[in-house]
């Protein structure tokens, strides 16, 4: 099976180039929630939080120029990290930085947040952190108690955006509510944990707690081609990923494979790590693609909004290749993707004469299928 797949290190035959390719790149600049509150919020663009309305970029800060970045390679040995600290004995971190990552005319504020656990809280790239806000609640009995864990997923790789294993990323979207009856934001409905994040100052602690999570981990052989498809802040593990593969210099884990990111957002200022995508795709034109999904900026081939699922499907052959070809295909984001991308899939399965649910199944008996949703 490895000398399959690894025929798609560089190229597969009758793979469409990427419509990535030539489209400008512009840095337009718990409940679970791997990146997010798991309820739906209605957000409005234009709103300055204290973060200001600018795009802060990550390539010129977290990326080595002219080559790949050395790391501490013994963080490759040992076991797996899981639940290390847990919700009655949870690690004090300390946030580095918070800034945001969108533009403008984002629907809504996502932050990237450097927190230094100073190597006590190592994971692997997949794995997720559980956040305690602070504070207290009332709960169903009347009782006050301290606020549950939230779960998000780690935007960086095992070694960080430092290469040296002492901070770990998250990407978070300040969850907030726009009450159109009052014309303003409703302050009971916002979220808790997001808001806390997406505010803390330099030095502030944050309550943590795991890290759990195994079923987005990475395939153990580097050969293995990757798709991605992930909205919004979703693309936190697909992050983590593609830094592994493309940007770290893990001499005992050389990416030899073809990794594919499929990224839905609502236009283009909404675009999340696009400046490092790019950077990697400079590097790696062989091996890395990408092909976003701008909801209110393109129209599918129906001519209705272009949606993740759409954008999918016009690679459908390649992505169906792929996938008997010993693939893994990762899915993150909001838990409202999912139905679109199953009824697509069945649909292609459908017109290719192939039983979609002896498929389905067959991709995850062989460990290939990857859903992480909130």
């Amino acid at each position: 099976m490895a000398a399959q797949m690894a025929c798609f290190n560089v190229a597969v035959p009758g793979l469409a180039k990427s419509s990535f390719k030539g489209q400008s790149l512009k840095s337009a600049s718990a409940a679970r929630a791997p990146v997010a509150s798991k309820s739906a919020f209605t957000v409005r663009a234009g709103t300055d939080y204290g973060l200001g309305l600018a795009l802060n970029t990550t390539a010129d800060k977290c990326i080595k120029k002219g080559g790949r970045a050395p790391v501490p390679l013994e963080l490759e040995k040992g076991a797996m990290p899981l639940n290390t600290f847990k919700n009655k004995e949870p690690f004090t971190g300390k946030v580095r930085s918070v800034e945001r990552i969108v533009g403008p005319n984002a629907t809504g504020e996502t932050a990237h947040i450097i927190i230094e656990h100073g190597g006590k809280m190592p994971f692997w790239e997949g794995q997720s952190y559980g956040i305690i806000p602070p504070g207290t609640k009332v709960n169903s009995k009347g009782k006050e108690v301290p606020h549950g864990v939230r779960l998000y997923s780690i935007a960086s790789t095992r070694y960080g955006d430092d290469f040296d294993g002492q901070t770990a990323t998250l990407c978070v979207r300040r969850a907030t509510f726009w009450d159109e009856a009052t014309n303003a934001e409703d302050p009971v409905r916002k979220g808790i944990c997001s808001n806390f994040l997406c505010d803390a100052k330099p030095g502030a602690e944050v309550m943590m707690t795991g890290p759990t999570g195994q079923v987005m981990l990475l395939p153990a052989d580097p050969a293995t081609p990757v798709i991605m498809v992930a909205t919004g802040t979703g693309i936190a593990p697909m992050r983590a990923y593609i830094r592994r593969f493309f940007v770290e210099d893990v001499k005992s884990w050389e990416y030899k494979g073809l990794a594919w990111l499929f990224m839905g957002v609502a236009n283009s200022d909404a675009k999340l790590y696009d400046d490092e995508f790019s950077e990697c795709l400079k590097r790696f034109p062989g091996q890395f693609r990408v092909d976003y999904a701008l909801s209110r900026e393109q129209s599918n081939s129906k001519g209705g909004k272009m949606y993740i699922q759409d954008k999918v499907e016009e690679y459908k052959d390649q992505v169906f290749q792929l996938l008997d070809g010993g693939a893994h295909m990762y899915f993150c984001g909001l838990k409202g993707m999912m139905p679109g991308i199953l009824s697509m899939l069945e649909g292609v399965c459908k017109e290719k004469g192939v039983n979609y649910a002896e498929w389905l199944e067959k991709l995850k008996h062989k460990g290939q299928w990857h859903v992480e949703v909130y």
